[in-house]
């Protein structure tokens, strides 16, 4: 692997861990699906904050 390479991915995982402490995600208090749709919108805002 070239050192750009290793730099670039190295970059990417840094801004991930950044960002996810920066959100501070909280666990949700249940454990089964409909908590999980719940937090729904908040995920969907997460995940496209990457695209």
């Amino acid at each position: 692997m070239s050192p750009g390479r290793m730099e670039a991915f190295s970059d990417g995982v840094l801004a991930i861990i950044i960002t996810v402490m920066v959100l501070q995600l909280r666990q949700p208090n249940g454990a089964s699906w409909k908590d999980l749709a719940a937090t729904a919108p908040s995920l969907l805002a997460y995940v496209l904050s990457f695209v």
